[in-house]
């Protein structure tokens, strides 16, 4: 170790720490209670482009779920491009959802297609009858809280979900409203206003219900660097949600978010300026 670095050793324990991950085995979680909610417990609805998306930008509803006793209720929006293995995807994200505490609920069997800006501007009847199974979804469910990925997150089938949802929306009549969330992961968000402080209980569930992904996390350990992404978080939150020179807050892992409105037919934006929400801050004001 050079004896002039004195970072060596934390940079040398990240790198243990992940490879003591790589070995930990992908089948040895105990099933978790299911938590009780009210039968009249508000629903937040999760629209997840793909099966594990539900996980990694899940911080919010995690707390929403235990703090105040929302609904989560993941929308599988499609589960994926490959065929052959979206049945197994779909035990995946039940086995995911159900460790989490997430309902699950999908669009159609074996998820939507031609989900992305491309296939919205080819082939416009068949992106209509996407759009109408949402706007079923959304009739039945009246979610007070919408969960779906920015406009720019680079995945084709994030920016398809977000058009997708924002059309079905449109088609609501012209009283309803609800909060709607917007997530990232692909490709960060220009101007989030909202960052949300985990816990390391939820981060390790959070890493857990993700882990359950094995097919996808085979391919791409997505759960061992989840905390890593949630620490580079706080980095890029206390400039961008507090304001350019502001000091970081105290949070070891934090997610990044858009809250707007949805109401007389557009979203509308909050007219809070940017907050930060640690562990133990009451969320309830922020959907009041």
């Amino acid at each position: 170790m050079p004896a002039s670095n004195p970072f060596h050793a934390m940079v040398s324990g990240y790198a243990d720490l992940l490879r003591a991950g790589a070995s930990i085995p992908l089948d040895g979680l105990a099933p978790r209670e299911r938590p009780r909610l009210a039968p009249d417990a508000p629903k937040v609805l999760i629209f997840s482009p793909h099966p594990d998306d539900e996980c990694v930008t899940g911080a919010l509803p995690l707390r929403l779920l235990r703090e105040l006793g929302m609904n989560m209720v993941n929308v599988a929006v499609t589960l994926g491009s490959r065929k052959d293995r979206r049945a197994e995807r779909w035990r995946e994200l039940q086995a995911a959802c159900d460790h989490i505490g997430f309902g699950l609920i999908p669009t159609v069997e074996d998820g939507l297609e031609g989900i992305d800006p491309a296939s919205r501007a080819r082939e416009p009847e068949a992106w209509a009858a996407s759009v109408e199974v949402i706007a079923g979804i959304f009739a039945q469910h009246e979610p007070e809280i919408v969960l779906m990925p920015h406009a720019a997150d680079w995945h084709p089938t994030h920016i398809g979900t977000h058009d997708l949802v924002v059309d079905a929306l449109t088609q609501m009549p012209e009283a309803f409203a609800c909060h709607v969330v917007e997530t990232e992961f692909w490709g960060a968000m220009a101007t989030p206003n909202l960052m949300v402080e985990s816990s390391v209980e939820h981060v390790a569930d959070l890493v857990a219900a993700l882990s359950l992904h094995r097919g996808e996390v085979a391919r791409n350990p997505y759960h061992l660097r989840l905390p890593a992404w949630l620490m580079d978080n706080v980095r890029r939150g206390a400039e961008l949600v507090h304001g350019r020179g502001e000091a970081a807050p105290d949070f070891a892992f934090a997610t990044l978010y858009r809250l707007r409105r949805w109401a007389d037919g557009r979203l509308q934006d909050v007219p809070e300026r940017g907050r930060a929400l640690a562990c133990g801050d009451d969320l309830g004001p922020l959907f009041a």
